[in-house]
């Protein structure tokens, strides 16, 4: 054991070298307390740190949080805390020392030189994850842009340290370390335009792909939730998709539809998409907006909560800001608890208590699909009314609206004009009214 944190103690883990001879790096993690956060909330988020950093392939040797008022301005725990972790850091042969809480560039550098290791803090942790992740063509110019708005500012940063360091004359006191400096963030610059002109050419392709989902007349269900909430395995479980789904955080980045079949004999297209997470830097979803904004296409949002965390309540909020950010907070929403085959039975009780309308799963075993493949038909149905009706070919532009605004469930072709079985929002059924037939 290496010290005793607040009643809890941190242990120092071996790294196992595999044939390949992998360098594992040795990870140090630090989390600060402000008054406006409690110890739990704090711990938590510090443990959800050690998640990602095992995701990333770094092993965990320390864990320290630090209680203060508010950020020191130049090293963010302070002076002291800083001089007694890095006596502790030393000692553990540490590679690396992940903060919990946003750096800024100064406050990075000033660490970095203070623990003579590499300092990052949970957004560039989170960033590093993405990196390895990413397969898509798509998923991998979101990330190295989202990587080079994050470093943008730090090298700006650094190139007030270059200037102090480079020669004391010449035009305008530019030194060869600025100069370099200035090299650096013009290439940085360019090659965020690039990503950008790129990204918007792909958003541009699945917008068609969005119009070419609404013209197939099929309800969409976005499947969103906490990373490692289940969603692949849920997707798997009712498309029969051969999604990779691993316990772990973030095994998933790219959006993937696949059809559904619905008990009242209808079809949906489910989509999976990247889980969210608290605090989920800004840079990675104004990146993948494009890919995020798909979910403003569903008629229904399953929010899926792991049952056996924590504090699903702490998911379910991180969640609902996410979707507030993009625009979708205001879709139709079924909260479902997964992973009820594992959970705890005293929590679950207490979450059936706390949230009477969700729906309680297993994606891994099938427990509770059928209800919530009922559940999902039912929402579809919602605001919406079946109606049958014989349209005259003489009103070809009522028959092509019935297609454009509702789900044409089944179509035929008589002498006298089309009998339609279609599907309508309520809304929008008066106007085909004269046309109905007797149910």
């Amino acid at each position: 054991m290496t010290y005793d944190r607040q009643g809890r103690t941190g242990r120092r883990l071996t790294a196992t070298v595999t044939d390949l001879d992998v360098v594992v790096q040795n990870a140090f993690l630090v989390g600060v307390q402000l008054p406006d956060h409690d110890t739990i909330d704090s711990e938590r988020s510090l443990d959800e740190l050690e998640l990602l950093t095992d995701t990333a392939g770094s092993e965990v040797v320390g864990v320290e949080l630090v209680k203060r008022d508010a950020p020191d301005a130049a090293w963010y725990i302070g002076s002291g805390k800083a001089e007694e972790l890095t006596t502790l850091t030393r000692a553990l042969d540490v590679d690396v020392v992940i903060f919990d809480n946003p750096l800024s560039p100064a406050q990075q550098r000033n660490l970095q030189k203070k623990f003579e290791c590499d300092v990052v803090d949970r957004e560039a942790l989170i960033l590093d994850i993405f990196a390895q992740h990413a397969s898509s063509r798509e998923g991998a110019i979101q990330v190295e842009l989202a990587l080079l708005r994050y470093r943008l500012p730090r090298l700006r940063g650094l190139g007030k340290q270059l200037s102090r360091q480079g020669a004391g004359s010449g035009i305008a006191n530019r030194g060869p370390g600025e100069t370099r400096l200035e090299t650096d963030r013009r290439r940085i610059e360019t090659r965020i335009s690039k990503l950008e002109r790129q990204l918007a050419a792909l958003s541009k392709t699945r917008a068609t792909q969005r119009k070419a989902r609404r013209r197939a007349e099929i309800p969409q269900v976005a499947i969103v939730g906490y990373t490692n909430a289940g969603k692949s395995t849920l997707l798997n479980r009712l498309t029969s998709a051969e999604v990779l789904a691993e316990n772990r955080l973030f095994a998933t980045l790219d959006s993937t539809v696949r059809k559904c079949e619905l008990p009242d004999g209808r079809r949906a297209l489910l989509s999976d998409t990247v889980g969210f997470i608290r605090r989920l830097p800004h840079n990675l979803v104004e990146a993948f907006r494009s890919t995020l904004e798909d979910t403003l296409e569903a008629s229904v949002l399953l929010h899926l909560v792991d049952a056996t965390d924590a504090d699903p309540d702490g998911q379910i909020e991180a969640v609902h800001v996410v979707l507030e950010e993009i625009g979708a907070s205001d879709l139709p929403e079924v909260v479902v608890f997964n992973k009820i085959d594992t959970a705890d039975a005293g929590a679950l009780g207490r979450l059936r208590n706390m949230y009477p309308e969700a729906e309680f799963i297993s994606a891994r075993t099938g427990e509770g699909l059928e209800d919530l493949l009922r559940t999902i038909a039912d929402r579809l149905a919602e605001g919406s009314v079946l109606l049958r009706l014989q349209i005259p070919y003489t009103r070809a532009d009522m028959i092509a609206s019935a297609h454009q605004v509702g789900e044409v469930l089944a179509e035929k072709h008589e002498d006298t004009g089309a009998v339609l079985e279609v599907r309508l929002p309520t809304a929008d059924a008066y106007p085909f009214a004269e046309f109905a037939l007797p149910a």
